[in-house]
């Protein structure tokens, strides 16, 4: 069990991200889609249904940013706590630490944009006779790069966790270890 972690790490992480996953699904089945609509003066604009998917989007974003600094901070980020004991728990500690923080911000990116291009609508396009007029909408899939990315952050947010404690920990024994040993000193008559 030792160099494994807190079991309430693992699963805090692993349900703050599972709630992220769920509200990023969520937002892109509910993602806003406009109808053209033309007024008895021939004004053309687009009426958008229910905004609800930016909620989704946003509650994603802060769901994931919640499990990112829960890790975060009980790791100290890395460089603040403890030293790493040399070894590979190490390396894999540092690769999973880059990993993950390259996820976590591709995920944050695609939940912020998608939700914020998914907030905008236009309310009024002054187009009167328009040929060819489309009701802009948030690009299908944006979300849903979100929530790939919610889960690479969690998977790779659990092993940064595991293997940072491995590493932490055979730092304390060693130092254990060396404190007490057995070899003495005898007298040479």
């Amino acid at each position: 069990m030792e160099g494994r972690g807190s079991t309430l790490v693992h699963v805090l992480v692993i349900a703050l991200s599972l709630v992220a996953f769920g509200f990023a699904i969520a937002a892109e089945r509910r993602r806003s889609t406009g109808t053209i609509v033309t007024d008895n003066l021939n004004a053309t604009y687009c009426v958008y249904n229910s905004d609800v998917a930016t909620g989704y989007g946003v509650g994603s974003f802060l769901f994931l940013f919640s499990s990112e600094s829960l890790v975060m901070a009980i790791t100290r980020c890395m460089c603040f706590g403890r030293p790493l004991a040399p070894g590979g728990s190490r390396a894999y500690s540092i690769i999973y630490f880059v990993s993950s923080w390259i996820s976590f911000l591709i995920a944050e990116a695609c939940l912020v944009a998608g939700a914020k291009k998914n907030a905008y609508h236009t309310k009024y396009r002054g187009a009167i006779y328009a040929q060819n007029f489309s009701c802009e909408s948030l690009r299908k899939g944006v979300f849903i790069a979100g929530a790939v990315f919610v889960v690479a952050t969690m998977i790779l947010n659990v092993y940064y966790y595991m293997y940072f404690t491995k590493a932490t920990s055979s730092q304390a024994s060693r130092k254990t270890s060396r404190s007490s040993s057995t070899v003495g000193m005898t007298s040479y008559p």
